[in-house]
């Protein structure tokens, strides 16, 4: 079954999260997505991260999360030869994607302005850190910096403490949704119009998306709220997380009925709260009307009788009650086990040189009649110069020249930084 964009060309000129998780939704959902590296190729290519004792060549997590399906050509940009060879792949093209900077991307002769007027049905859609303009339009950005002038990290953690970093790149993935989402609306104009047309978007942008209703609420209202720790800034009542007497935690978000109120505070150990005015509404228990000081009783009672029951015990309790909203609080290896994960088809398998198979997020838009797919694992540096540059009409002899070119160029570069190495 087709995929939703079939027959849509992607080039992609990323590197790292932002723009190459973006190419990966557009490939998900049919298209077809070249991703063009430098001689030495995306450097997430060569990330280890934390505790990674797969084989040496093994490609990073990184690039392998946000580059399965695609297809990678290896050439210098910086030469006429790999100049004209990126022109032929836009010519072809329905989407140039990337998070180079702009001055780079002027450089390079593909800027908006450049391509526009030499492709007038491309869209030409960028991501950065901090937004197209402004006075830091050109500065580098790593998602933790994106989150920190969003003011998500200054919300993280407890007043009293350090402000905490999110412990997944939020800032990123959410930019590139936002990317995504923006290029599936220029496609949709085009059908309209029959013109291409500048996307832009970035990861301070995407981190006020995350936080709208949070940051409206202080707008209106002038408050100021202090990061609440295991709870949430602008919800007072029961609405957090508890430790349980094994070390597990529970996240309680609210009870909808009475009885479950009820049979909560008994399993609890805590019937007076069932008899308290304050908690005996479902607004009542989000914290409206309550004070700071009522939130805090009813949370330090929480506290002490979470932590009189385990965490399996606890969950069997709690999933007897369909009106009590809550969820056993999981680590990223737990994930990997969840039912509701697997049923939903929202984890893949794709193979890894090096490691074979390995699991990981797949395709997470479910589409009745053109559904995505996970096309592949990441791919090899440069494996697509010879089928995909022939497509666009180079011939055998430029497509040996460029890639060679770019092989010593690696050579060289690896050379230079580890002398000494065969």
């Amino acid at each position: 079954m087709a995929g939703a964009l079939d027959g849509l060309r992607v080039i992609e000129l990323s590197i790292a999260v932002q723009g190459p998780a973006a190419g990966v939704y557009l490939a998900d959902m049919g298209a077809e997505v070249i991703k063009v590296e430098p001689p030495l190729g995306d450097p997430s290519r060569y990330g280890r991260g934390v505790d990674n004792a797969t084989p040496v060549g093994t490609p990073g997590p990184q690039f392998v999360a946000c580059n399965r399906g695609k297809r990678s050509v290896c050439m210098d940009l910086a030469t006429p030869e790999g100049n004209r060879a990126m022109h032929a792949l836009l010519s072809a093209g329905d989407v140039f994607l990337s998070n180079y900077r702009a001055p780079a991307l002027k450089k390079l002769g593909l800027d908006y302005d450049t391509l526009a007027a030499r492709y007038p049905r491309l869209v030409h859609a960028t991501v950065n850190g901090f937004g197209p303009l402004g006075p830091d339009a050109e500065r580098a950005m790593l998602d933790g910096a994106a989150v920190a002038r969003g003011g998500l990290a200054g919300m993280t953690g407890y007043d009293d403490r350090p402000p905490v970093l999110p412990a997944a790149t939020v800032g990123d993935h959410a930019g590139a949704m936002q990317l995504a989402m923006g290029i599936v609306t220029a496609l949709f104009a085009r059908e309209r119009n029959g013109r291409g047309q500048q996307v832009c978007t970035s990861a301070l942008g995407a981190q006020l998306w995350l936080q709208q209703w949070e940051l409206t609420h202080v707008s209106m209202t002038g408050a100021r709220l202090p990061p609440a720790g295991s709870h949430h800034p602008n919800i007072r009542g029961p609405y957090g997380i508890y430790r349980t007497a094994d070390g597990g935690a529970i996240m309680i978000a609210q009870t909808m009925a009475a009885p479950a109120w009820d049979a909560f505070c008994v399993f609890a150990d805590l019937p007076e709260l069932a008899f308290d005015a304050r908690w005996n509404t479902p607004g009542g228990r989000l914290g409206e009307g309550n004070t700071a000081e009522d939130s805090a009783y009813v949370r330090e009672c929480l506290t002490t009788a979470f932590a009189r029951h385990t965490t399996a015990a606890w969950e069997a309790f709690l999933r007897s009650q369909p009106e009590i909203i809550f969820e056993r609080v999981r680590r990223w290896e737990d994930v990997f086990d969840d039912p509701q994960n697997h049923a939903n088809g929202y984890l893949a398998e794709v193979p890894v040189a090096g490691v074979g198979n390995v699991r990981l997020v797949g395709n997470l838009v479910h589409l009745s009649a053109t559904p995505g797919r996970v096309a592949g694992g990441p791919p090899d540096l440069g494996e697509g110069n010879q089928a995909v540059l022939s497509a666009a009409g180079l011939s055998a002899v430029e497509i040996d020249a460029l890639t060679s070119h770019a092989t010593s160029r690696r050579e060289a570069i690896l050379a230079a930084l580890l002398p000494g190495s065969d």
